[in-house]
């Protein structure tokens, strides 16, 4: 299955029934009066985030999604049937984007989460609505309301609690691997990655979800290699890992790079917790790693973790720190009150 995470769809509501212009006419029934009914309601379009969904694909070969109309009014007083709503099942973590690709509409981020898109069309008045004590017969009808048209954009953010950046080939799939049962592309040549992989990661009997990105390169945020139209995956992790290729000559030209492609993408990511990571260590020796280690550290401007995902060294450190971060930020996380159009 391919992987998907922006979709252009456009909906329609339906319009609701006209009301019916009817009277009685029954052999015995001296004074019929009016009996036309209403009109039936037009369908709505809905999104649910539903489990078992991680890609928008189901959207690339359907984009056009119309409601039914109501039906019109009868006569003997009968209401018209209303119109069958839609609803657009999306993945958990889809938000919902109008068409100028700005104004977020709604942002499902739990299983069941529903959004009205675009209301259905109410019905129209039967003439026997309108009957009165001074209007005994009435001859006129109200028209069903039309439906409403407008253009949305889907866009899936993976619901993630740990991010990994790094460069290509920064080992951050190799990790992925040797911390959960996620089995992503691992070569040894750039860009191996080119969708982003999730994986369940544990420690000390706690257990976190983990979101590995393709790599990014300087110029990312100008659309150079990839560009960074993945970074919108760990916009919601509460911390980041920073993986950097401990077997480069550059260390700190590296972590500068991914700060500064953060920082132009947006500030607010930029400014999330951050772990930095020296990785592939097995392949240095001791005054080597240390020299980088230095290195790092007066890059980033904090501590730097030394691990190998490959020999699988170092590792139950990093996720304990991961695994702080997270609890801290559950702690403080607010409650999101359920949105309405």
């Amino acid at each position: 299955m391919k992987f998907l995470d922006l979709a252009k769809v456009y909906i329609r509501s339906g319009g609701g029934g006209g009301g019916c212009v009817s009277f009685r006419r029954e052999k015995f029934v001296e004074f019929g009066g009016p009996d036309g009914g209403d009109g039936g309601k037009g369908g709505s379009v809905w999104a649910e985030a539903v489990d078992g969904l991680n890609t928008l694909i189901d959207f690339r070969y359907q984009q056009h999604f119309f409601a039914k109309n109501g039906q019109p009014g009868m006569g003997r007083q009968r209401t018209g049937k209303d119109g069958d709503d839609i609803v657009l099942k999306v993945p958990v973590g889809t938000e919902i984007i109008d068409e100028d690709e700005e104004t977020l509409i709604a942002d499902l981020t739990e299983v069941g989460q529903r959004v009205c898109l675009a209301k259905g069309g109410n019905g129209g008045f039967g003439n026997l609505h309108f009957k009165s004590s001074t209007n005994r017969a009435p001859s006129r009808a109200n028209p069903g309301q039309d439906g409403i048209e407008r253009t949305i954009w889907l866009r899936l953010k993976l619901i993630a609690d740990a991010g990994l950046l790094g460069l290509p080939n920064a080992g951050k799939s190799t990790f992925l691997s040797a911390v959960s049962n996620a089995r992503p592309k691992i070569a040894d040549y750039p860009f191996t990655t080119l969708h982003p992989n999730l994986g369940v990661v544990g420690v000390d009997g706690k257990e976190f979800v983990m979101a590995d990105i393709p790599g990014l390169i300087e110029g990312a945020s100008e659309g150079r290699g990839l560009g960074d139209m993945f970074l919108g995956h760990v916009e919601r992790c509460s911390v980041l890992l920073h993986l950097v290729d401990g077997t480069s000559s550059t260390i700190a030209k590296d972590c500068k790079t991914i700060l500064q492609e953060l920082e132009a993408y947006s500030p607010e990511l930029a400014a999330k917790p951050r772990i930095t990571a020296l990785n592939k260590i097995d392949a240095l020796d001791a005054k080597t790693l240390a020299s980088r280690r230095r290195s790092l550290e007066k890059a980033s401007g904090g501590p730097v973790f030394l691990i190998s995902g490959a020999a699988k060294m170092g590792l139950t450190e990093v996720l304990r720190a991961l695994w702080a971060e997270i609890a801290a930020d559950r702690a403080v996380t607010p409650e999101v009150t359920s949105w309405q159009p």
